[in-house]
């Protein structure tokens, strides 16, 4: 009877979590809270793509342009979501961001290798060193929105619901947080995928959901939804 009980409190904390906001970046479209805001099928290059997402939604940041090609695609992903559901009734203190993917900042180390490579033309970049590391991408999202709770960058061979679900439910269930950017920002090359949700609980005063869309549990079987059939 014990174990029964204990499995159902572990069940109703995990229903009380809630996706309030989402937007995915990829082959060349947005998704924000299942709504189509962006296709443009001749985009080839990645810097093209979200540079021209970037000016369609109107966000002045000129540190933008100083991003690797990871930072932009997370930065612009975020943005998206708060800009549907806003997390101006948090102690910025309590808000986290637990990010992953399966490259961690290769796109980058690959471009400061080429600047050291050759012993003839040695010239590293500071401005590109600063950036082989994956974690910088949460860096810049925090410094946009002063958010200075908890913060993660996970690696996994492919994106991994269950692993983003444990990691932020002990993040809420130990009292670290009460809210939290989590989510999937893959860059290689020209090839992007960024998946970001805001994850609050459903009981929470603070909680002004967003009109058009109904907030979903948040759970491994969702994300997977999300990543897969938008």
């Amino acid at each position: 009877m014990a174990d029964a009980t204990q499995q159902s409190f572990i069940r109703k904390i995990k229903m009380d979590r809630i996706i309030t906001s989402y937007s995915h970046l990829h082959d060349n479209k947005v998704i924000v809270n299942g709504r189509l805001i962006f296709y443009q099928e001749n985009i080839l290059k990645f810097a093209d793509f979200v540079k021209t997402v970037f000016k369609q939604e109107q966000i002045v940041y000129p540190r933008f342009y100083k991003m690797d090609a990871i930072s932009k695609l997370g930065f612009l992903a975020v943005e998206l979501v708060l800009k549907e559901q806003t997390i101006d009734g948090y102690d910025r203190d309590t808000v986290g961001v637990v990010l992953c993917n399966s490259s961690s900042s290769l796109e980058t180390d690959i471009a400061h290798n080429d600047t050291i490579k050759d012993r003839t033309a040695y010239f590293p970049s500071p401005s590109v060193f600063v950036y082989t590391l994956p974690n910088i991408v949460i860096g810049e999202v925090c410094i946009k929105n002063k958010i200075k709770g908890e913060n993660a960058f996970l690696i996994s061979e492919s994106f991994n619901g269950r692993l983003l679900c444990d990691y932020v439910d002990e993040l809420f269930n130990s009292k670290r947080v009460d809210a939290c950017l989590c989510g999937w920002v893959e860059v290689l090359g020209n090839n992007c995928n960024a998946l970001m949700v805001l994850v609050e609980n459903q009981d929470d005063e603070k909680v002004n959901k967003s009109p058009g869309f109904n907030p979903v549990i948040f759970n491994e079987e969702n994300l997977n939804f999300i990543m897969k059939h938008n």
